[in-house]
């Protein structure tokens, strides 16, 4: 059998598309919250990196929850931990940030909007 061997082309060849290029369609602007007298920043869930939240997907809906958090929360995320959340009020946090994001509350970021 034949083995393929995949060249590197030089960097002056043309290429079919260009990521690099490409920008958001909408604006990334962090989603604020006060909860449990502090203010908390979360990323944009456009602007989270589509690797950890395939991972985080992968442990089903409320660990998808869970793992968004923690991924747009960044830094913040231990000191978030913490605290005591009812899921009341996750699910509540959950739908809030989603439409901040554009999305329908329930509708996933991966099924395209």
């Amino acid at each position: 059998m034949a083995t393929r061997t995949a060249t590197k082309p030089a960097d002056d060849q043309p290429f079919d598309f260009n990521l690099d290029a490409v920008e958001s369609e909408v604006e990334l602007r962090p989603f604020r919250i006060h909860f449990n007298g502090r203010r908390w920043t979360f990323e944009h869930l456009e602007g989270l990196d589509i690797w950890d939240l395939v991972e985080a997907a992968e442990g089903g809906q409320v660990k998808a929850m869970i793992g968004i958090f923690e991924i747009s929360l960044g830094e913040q995320w231990p000191e978030f931990r913490k605290i005591k959340l009812p899921q009341y009020k996750m699910k509540a946090l959950f739908t809030a940030y989603q439409k901040h994001c554009g999305l329908k509350p329930g509708e996933s970021e991966a099924s395209g909007n």
